[in-house]
This record gives C-alpha cells, sequence and structure tokens, in this order.
C-alpha cells in the first residue's frame, strides 16, 4: 500500500490532528528498565538511542530531558518518497517562529512542537492545508 505523492493532494488532505499529551525526548545507551511498548519511537545514533516517549513515563524512569513537546500527526497517508511536503510544513511553521522536530511514519509524518506552539502551530498548518 503505497500513500500519496501528489504534492497539492498531501497538503490539502494534511488534516493535522493534535494528539494528547506531553512528549520528551531522552537518550540512553541502551533500555534498561525501559520497556518497549512505553516509547512512541527509537533512532540509534552513534552516541545513543534517541526515544521519544509521554512525559510522565520519562518522569517516573527518572530520565533526563530538556524539551517538552506537544504531538501533531498529519493524519494523510504520505508515501515514503514524497517530494515537497515536509519542506512546506516546516517553511509554514517558521514563519510563525515554531521549532519544529519531524518523524516520519510509514503512514503519515509526526511533527514535535513545543507544547506551548501546539495550538498556533495546528491552526498555521490547517490555514496552509486550506489555502491549497
Amino acid at each position: 500500500m503505497s500513500g500519496e505523492k501528489n504534492l497539492e493532494k498531501l497538503v490539502r488532505s494534511m488534516s493535522p490532528k493534535l494528539n494528547e499529551g506531553e512528549y520528551v525526548f531522552v537518550t540512553v545507551k541502551h533500555f534498561g528498565e525501559i520497556k518497549r511498548e512505553d516509547t512512541i519511537c527509537e533512532f540509534k545514533e552513534a552516541e545513543g538511542i534517541t526515544l521519544v516517549m509521554d512525559k510522565t513515563k520519562a518522569d517516573g524512569l527518572g530520565l533526563a530531558y530538556s524539551f517538552i513537546a506537544s504531538w501533531i500527526t498529519l493524519e494523510v497517508h504520505s508515501a515514503l518518497d514524497a517530494v515537497g511536503l515536509t519542506a512546506l510544513f516546516a517553511q509554514e511553521l517558521t514563519k510563525h517562529n515554531i521549532s519544529s522536530n519531524i518523524i516520519a511514519g510509514f503512514y503519515h509524518d509526526h511533527i514535535f512542537v513545543d507544547k506551548n506552539d501546539a495550538e498556533q502551530a495546528v491552526k498555521a498548518l490547517t490555514a496552509l492545508s486550506k489555502s491549497y
């Protein structure tokens, strides 16, 4: 099942959804006490394993973090080889001085923004979608 590649269709259909909760990025050398079902995603880097997880779970495990994020899912099934969507929404968020950390899943793009910018980010992305 492949996703959409047409940029215009992607933008018009992206439907940003703000997920409930607060999320953090942490880094560990190994999983240790961390259960994989408690993480949203992981990425192995030379320096350690980056985990994205619910803030309350990170707090319960005593994990350090410096950024508390809100998680926005673009509810359009974008193809992994689609061109331009990430650049377009990142540019739109930049216009509103909103930092974004983007993770592409098989079906959707996921954007993590500062928790204080979440509502403004959803409004900006929704306006971008409606402008196409």
